[in-house]
C-alpha cells in the first residue's frame, strides 16, 4: 500500500487530498478515515487507491503519524499541574477498585483512556 502526507483537509466539508510519496495526488473523503483519528495537513497515512469518478481516490486509510501540536497550543504548566492532580486522584480510585477485583465500567475506562492520551499529547510536543 502506498504512503503519503495529507496535503489539504477541510474537516467542515469532509474531504481533502493526499500527496503520495510517488507524487500522485489522491482524493481523500472523510468516510474512509479510521474512527477516532484527526487528520490535518502533514498527517502521514498509508492508503490504497481506487479509480473514482474524478480520478484516484483513497481507500482503507491508516494514520501512521500526526504532526506535533505547536508549542503555542500547549497548556500552561499551572493548568497541567491541576489536570495531573485530578488524573492521579481518578487513577487512585480505579486502583482501589481493581484491588477489590472490580474493573471499571466500559464507559469510564474509555474516558480514562481518552484523558491519558490527551495528557500524553500535551507532554509530547
Amino acid at each position: 500500500m502506498p504512503n503519503g502526507k495529507v496535503r489539504f483537509y477541510d474537516e467542515e466539508k469532509g474531504f481533502g487530498f493526499i500527496q503520495g510519496d510517488d507524487g500522485q495526488q489522491v482524493y481523500l473523503h472523510n468516510s474512509v478515515l479510521p474512527a477516532g483519528h484527526e487528520v490535518v495537513a502533514g498527517t502521514r497515512v498509508e492508503f490504497s487507491v481506487a479509480e473514482g469518478r474524478r480520478g484516484p481516490q483513497a481507500l482503507s486509510v491508516r494514520v501512521i503519524d500526526t504532526p506535533k501540536l505547536a508549542r503555542r497550543n500547549r497548556k500552561s504548566a499551572d493548568e497541567m499541574a491541576i489536570i495531573i492532580e485530578d488524573l492521579v486522584k481518578l487513577l487512585d480510585g480505579l486502583g482501589e477498585r481493581l484491588k477489590h477485583g472490580q474493573y471499571p465500567e466500559r464507559q469510564q475506562a474509555r474516558q480514562v483512556a481518552t484523558m491519558l492520551r490527551r495528557v500524553a499529547d500535551d507532554f509530547d510536543v
